[in-house]
């Protein structure tokens, strides 16, 4: 009789050891939090406007009473660009993941549901994606087309399509097997219907943690087409922006890049440890 209210609490016990949430993706959650807190309210707590000069202050070192992150070579306000910079490179990131995704799931539902000609048809175009380097491809984009903030992130909305597609395509088909979709489709539902009410929600877990790993790929890439002068232009500033800006002066003034290039190392360190937390909590075999 003794041994049942044991093995109900070590159960217990063991459920709460599982549920307790890891220090790093706290300190994760939290620092992501904190990144979209900024970029919502950039205009209200940026202490200067972004092209605002101080030339008594140029290349003030941080810890400055007027500027704490310090200026640069212009006397504009390092921490106010910082500030601009998280919103614009959080934007674009966000949208072209939304992008991303959207595109490579809808082709993903095309392939699975007409199969044949369309499914070789996506399949091909998947793989002629994951072939080209995608860099290579921006820089042509954007060196033809000129750039702008919306075609930035347009383009960026192509990078990593085709994982979705492939995500989409294989769950679909797989959910379809089960049952509950041909049951639906008897009752007289449109294919429509079936894919978004009944089979997005089942595979919508798996959708979010393959956003969770593209969202800091599209940092990167977009960090590095504003490192090479093609990604935001000025007056616009982004966190690569910054950090090509500040190359020139790493001697002599190298927290103008210094500040920046921490902000992208922990954003995306803190987002691909966040993705790692949620396709472990949900991945039903792992438990």
């Amino acid at each position: 009789m003794t041994d049942a209210p044991l093995a109900s609490i070590t159960a217990t016990a063991e459920r709460k050891r599982g549920a307790r949430l890891p220090v790093m993706v706290g300190i994760a959650i939290f620092w992501i939090a904190v990144m979209i807190v900024i970029a919502l309210t950039a205009d209200f707590i940026r202490p200067y406007g972004i092209t605002a000069f101080d030339l008594k202050n140029r290349l003030a070192l941080p810890g400055n009473a007027a500027h704490w992150l310090g200026t640069d070579e212009l006397g504009r306000d390092v921490l106010s660009r910082l500030i601009e910079s998280i919103r614009i490179s959080l934007l674009i990131a966000f949208g072209s993941t939304l992008i991303s995704a959207f595109l490579g799931t809808s082709l993903g539902f095309l392939a699975s549901h007409f199969r044949g000609i369309v499914e070789q048809g996506v399949l091909m175009l998947a793989d002629f994606q994951a072939a080209l380097p995608f860099l290579i491809l921006s820089l042509a984009v954007l060196a033809f087309f000129g750039n702008s903030l919306l075609l930035l992130t347009c383009l960026m909305g192509f990078y990593g399509w085709e994982r979705y597609a492939r995500i989409a395509r294989g769950l679909a088909i797989s959910a379809s097997a089960q049952g509950y979709a041909a049951a639906v489709s008897q009752l007289g539902a449109k294919p429509s219907r079936i894919y978004i009410r009944h089979i997005l929600p089942n595979i919508a877990s798996t959708l979010i943690v393959s956003m969770t790993l593209t969202f800091p790929e599209i940092i990167l890439l977009e960090s590095s087409l504003s490192f090479l002068g093609l990604g935001v232009q000025p007056p616009m500033t982004s966190l690569g922006n910054m950090v090509g800006y500040g190359r020139e002066y790493l001697t002599t003034a190298p927290w103008i890049m210094l500040a920046p290039a921490l902000v992208i190392m922990f954003t995306t360190l803190s987002i691909s440890i966040l993705g790692d937390w949620l396709r472990d909590q949900l991945d039903p075999t792992i438990r």
